[in-house]
């Protein structure tokens, strides 16, 4: 039952454990602002997102991960306990090569971080399948969403405006911290025991690969795919700019953390639940217009704050709340629309590529969005942002006229 104590203590787990997966996404996330004050170019602060390419590739090592393990330990432990302990490793090492000291140690760093994560994310996502049924997943999916969000948000809101008084140092040693605690609650967890095949490795890289194939030979698998792979593009170039913009405006990194990272990660968990309410009560693709919609406006006010010299505080604070919002609830949205759209004999393994493809999509914006904007400046940067938010609408023209499962598929299943 949901509500027994081992399910209750289960859940907390599963939250503690995206929380833990959010402190260095939330980290990375503002890290720009501490690039930015050390004097890096806005080039190569958007080469930077490179960085997050082991969350692109995951896929590739997701079958090892599914299949090995220690039995007796935890299958999904056995994965998790040594990566999260190799992550706070990370964050004490880090913590003494600041961007001003070591920047290439410190990219390494960053690097390993996300490889460290993006293979954690695939054990968690496996132990959450493993412990939860029916209709438990529902709570798991909040523990999830809001798990992360709030580990963002402490990772890139508390501690980033808690360095001014800490420095870089402390704020690095309390994510590793933090990280630790998670894992002694980790330690308690008694995991099933799931025995897989001996040829599951092949089978489900096989299946990924099949699977693939039916969609591109589909025209709902192929718009399917443009239309996952593109809904981000003109967020990621606003967005990874946007920090940058504000040191450039004047404001500082402990500033920044507050409006972005703190209020702004809780208008985006905000917007996250939105965004679920939206697809649970509407079709499908009228919750992604909307939240669509909403996403354009916001962005939309980013644009407005290019216009002023110096932007106020407070228009900072407004649409940064709005943009956050928008952006979870667009996100929450799509993930769900991502999920009706899956073969559900992969389930698991589909959402995994499509989550690639949508992390593929956007990382050229991110990475040549600093080479945009030193030629044509934020204010031109940021309206081709918004205004490609705008033309992504007409993708879900094509996709209200064709079939939510490729005809392929329904074949394949029969």
């Amino acid at each position: 039952m949901s509500g027994s104590p081992p399910a209750r203590r289960n859940l907390a787990i599963l939250f503690l454990l995206y929380f833990a997966q959010g402190l260095p996404f939330g980290f990375q996330k503002e890290l720009s602002a501490f690039l930015r004050q050390a004097g890096l170019s806005l080039t190569k602060i958007g080469l930077s997102r490179g960085l997050a390419a082991p969350w692109l590739l995951k896929a590739l090592w997701a079958p090892l991960v599914d299949r090995y393990g220690l039995p007796d330990f935890g299958r999904r432990k056995s994965w998790i306990v040594p990566l999260q302990l190799l992550l706070a490793l990370v964050f004490v090492a880090a913590a003494f090569v600041p961007p001003h000291v070591s920047l290439p140690t410190l990219i390494a760093l960053v690097f390993l971080m996300n490889i460290l994560t993006a293979t954690q994310d695939i054990a968690v996502d496996g132990l959450a399948i493993d412990l939860f049924k029916g209709q438990q997943v529902g709570g798991a999916n909040v523990a999830q969403v809001v798990g992360y969000k709030i580990g963002m948000l402490v990772g890139g809101g508390v501690l980033l405006r808690a360095s001014a008084s800490i420095g870089w140092r402390g704020m690095l040693f309390a994510l590793a911290a933090l990280v630790v605690v998670v894992l002694l609650a980790v330690l308690t967890l008694r995991e099933p025991k799931v025995k897989p095949e001996a040829s599951h490795v092949q089978q489900h890289l096989a299946d990924i690969l099949a699977t693939l194939g039916r969609q591109l030979q589909s025209p709902a698998g192929r718009w399917l795919i443009l239309f996952v792979g593109t809904y981000k593009i003109g967020e990621t170039l606003v967005d990874s700019l946007y920090s940058s913009f504000l040191i450039d405006s004047g404001y500082t990194p402990a500033q920044i953390g507050g409006w972005l990272g703190i209020w702004g990660m809780v208008a985006s968990t905000l917007g996250s639940l939105t965004g679920g309410f939206f697809a649970s009560r509407l079709p499908i693709l009228t919750a992604v217009a909307l939240t669509s919609l909403l996403r354009v406006a916001a962005m939309g006010g980013e644009c407005y704050l290019t216009f002023l010299s110096p932007p106020l505080p407070a228009d900072i604070l407004g649409v940064s709340l709005a943009e956050h919002f928008a952006g979870g609830a667009l996100t929450t949205a799509m993930f769900a629309f991502m999920m009706m759209r899956v073969d559900k004999r992969i389930g698991a393994s589909h959402y995994t590529v499509l989550a690639s493809i949508e992390v593929l999509g956007k990382m050229p914006t991110g990475l040549f969005a600093g080479v945009m904007a030193t030629h044509i400046g934020y204010r031109a940067t940021f309206l081709l942002g918004t205004a490609l938010s705008a033309v992504f609408l007409l993708l879900l023209i094509p996709l209200r006229k064709l079939p939510a499962v490729s005809p392929l598929d329904a074949d394949s299943a029969s």
